[in-house]
């Protein structure tokens, strides 16, 4: 196989041109070329007068060396496609292995173990993805939160609601295989390619529910709707789980447990405390969601081309004097803020952006690093932190899950806001205009004061007065890690933490790797 690297094409090149540049770099004719296979796609944005596409491609030719040798392009070699292999089984026990939670990490650990012949048990809390997608717009519109069904509650788990981006900034042999997965199950072909992938709220409902219904054919049972509750546990080894279901409470005989709970299951966080399961805190963010026109963010970065290309993001960071970080994340190019508390008495911030990408604000999480130093105190501690602030925001709003907001200009000022601006804010299911002083720790409004300027100069347009600041955002990523060893089991023999929950992922790619890889651990046995 041969990869061509860095072949330029203009922004409304099309798969023609990129087969005669890719045939212009080996140095052949066009018609000698078979199939392309696009595997990297990325925008050049660096010279705003010179905006461009580069790509890699892969294609078989006969006589490759002699070729590659012998070509007058750069950025031209032999590679060897190495596929993901699933290890050998050797689990014996007659029971099913258990797998609770139906994010990332929990599907994709269902499906690797169901495709090595070890179909099991998914338990979800929530409920699957079109009631529970029925649930969270009724909230949205201003009906009551259902704590057990919601934005990081149910089928797909937080991600669902979200952009669905597939970046990681791990790399990893499994992460082609996740890519190939959700591409199979519904997710457009270039997140394989794409610099920047993403899949959309809209059509990753449809891959989650097309991943579940793999799952079923496979011989999984999934029981939606059914809470961990407890854990039963006889010399050391987990022998079954208390499980909280529609007909009541019952007990499910289990030796494997693949825990995959989300960072927002503090119930069963709590839980693991009391059973004196091994755990430990650990940094995470918090901070608010910050909105601006997307036609302005798209010019700043892109210039005259930024309506010939697709909507820009950003990526933002700048650590200050004083020690504290601040960072963007998750940003959603044309997208909106959206509720996304799963207890009440709290606001709680996140963002969300379709396919399309074609909302007329974009928004990201503006987010200053905490530590255990800032949350003294046991275990839970970081989860109580939270609830402290998300409490605060509620009360702030006015206690009808109303978010805090403030104008960036105001925010810098160090004033209240009056009203709104010329942006005009997304969250539904509506904002109270106010000062974020009273829902954010002293140094996180400072350190937010310090940093905007500063990314202000890395993208001019960022410190716009009439940007939108919508507090809070607390769920960037668990409070606390479920310990496990080098073979991803808990102390408690037949206890495998997993995913972003459990503190060891922090996306959709990473934690569906996590999946694979405790996957792998069960089934070796």
């Amino acid at each position: 196989m041969i990869r061509v690297g860095n072949i330029r094409l203009p922004v409304d090149g099309d798969l023609e041109l990129l087969r005669k540049r890719t045939a212009q770099a080996l140095g052949v004719r066009p018609g000698a070329l078979g199939k392309l296979e696009i595997v990297r796609q990325s925008i050049d944005a660096r010279n705003r007068r010179d905006v461009h596409y580069l790509y890699t491609v892969e294609l078989s030719l006969a006589g490759e060396e002699r070729l590659v040798k012998s070509a007058p392009g750069r950025w031209i070699s032999l590679v060897q496609p190495q596929p993901y292999v699933f290890p050998q089984v050797g689990r014996c026990s007659p029971l099913p292995p258990v797998v609770v939670g139906m994010g990332p990490a929990g599907l994709f650990a269902a499906l690797y173990l169901a495709r090595a012949g070890l179909p099991c048990v998914v338990l979800e809390r929530g409920q699957d993805v079109d009631a529970r997608t029925a649930a969270v717009e009724r909230f949205w519109g201003g009906g009551l939160l259902d704590p057990e069904c919601n934005v990081q509650f149910g089928e797909g788990g937080a991600g669902t609601f979200s952009d669905g981006k597939l970046t990681t900034g791990t790399h990893d042999s499994r992460i082609s295989a996740v890519l190939g997965t959700l591409v199979e199950a519904g997710a457009p072909q270039d997140v394989k390619y794409s610099h920047r992938p993403h899949v959309g709220t809209d059509v990753l409902r449809r891959v989650v529910k097309n991943i579940r219904g793999r799952l079923q054919k496979l011989g999984c049972e999934v029981r939606f709707g059914h809470r961990l509750e407890g854990l039963k546990v006889s010399g050391g080894q987990l022998s079954a789980l208390e499980v909280e279901g529609p007909q009541g409470r019952y007990t499910l005989p289990c030796d494997a447990l693949v825990l995959a709970p989300g960072h927002s299951a503090r119930d069963t966080f709590a839980m693991l405390a009391q059973a004196e399961v091994p755990m430990e805190k650990k940094n995470f963010a918090i901070g608010v969601r910050i909105e601006h026109r997307q036609r302005d963010v798209s010019m700043r970065q892109y210039g005259d081309f930024w309506n010939r290309l697709p909507p820009s993001d950003y990526k933002l960071a700048c650590h200050l004097p004083g020690g504290r970080s601040a960072f963007t994340f998750c940003v959603c190019p044309g997208g909106q803020v959206v509720a996304a508390a799963s207890q009440t008495g709290g606001v709680v911030t996140n963002g969300m952006s379709l396919r399309a990408r074609d909302g007329e604000t974009i928004n990201g999480g503006l987010l200053v690093g905490v530590g255990p130093e800032d949350f003294p105190g046991d275990v839970l501690s970081g989860v109580r932190f939270q609830e402290q602030w998300e409490g605060a925001a509620f009360r702030l709003g006015g206690g009808d899950f109303s978010a805090p907001a403030q104008r960036v200009e105001d925010f810098l000022l160090c004033r209240p806001s009056e009203g709104v601006g010329s942006i005009r804010p997304t969250y539904r299911p509506g904002v109270v205009w106010t000062d974020l002083e009273g829902c954010l720790p002293n140094y996180v409004t400072a350190t937010l004061r310090q940093a905007i300027p500063l990314m202000d100069r890395k993208l001019r347009g960022f410190a716009c007065p009439d940007g939108v600041l919508t507090g809070v955002e607390t769920r960037s990523s668990s409070p606390i890690r479920i310990l496990r060893n080098e073979n991803f089991q808990s102390p408690l023999r037949g206890l495998y933490p997993c995913g972003e929950g459990a503190g060891y992922a922090g996306g959709i790619v990473s934690a569906a790797v996590d999946g694979i890889r405790v996957a792998e651990a069960v089934a070796r046995g």
